[in-house]
């Protein structure tokens, strides 16, 4: 996946975001604006191109002071769909970028 695809993807509302996605952006207190501010200044952290649900990646973008993971792959139309969303923290993760021993790439 290629970050500057994902950000005008999300530009044109050609995203979805998925029901697990969705309760942990709730849980995190993350709104739709912050998400997207995240995606417009995000980078691709972590890319997982044989994941076999499809291809996804992990991107780290930041929004009102906070670092967010939005992991992202495609919808079936090629739309993108935002898997999920969560403040990176340990114990999984050291800072942002890290990732601490034994954290799973799904959270």
């Amino acid at each position: 996946m290629e970050i500057e695809e994902i950000k005008e993807k999300v530009r044109r509302e050609e995203y979805e975001i998925s029901f697990h996605a969705e309760k942990e952006r709730y849980a995190e207190k993350i709104t739709i604006p912050a998400l997207e501010t995240a995606i417009y200044n995000g980078e691709i952290l972590e890319d997982y191109p044989d994941d076999p649900r499809g291809s996804s990646c992990l991107v780290l973008g930041y929004s009102q002071n906070r670092s967010i993971h939005i992991v992202c792959g495609y919808t079936p139309i090629k739309w993108i769909r935002i898997i999920t969303v969560y403040i990176p923290k340990p114990p999984k993760w050291i800072d942002e970028r890290i990732r601490a021993r034994g954290g799973d790439k799904d959270a």
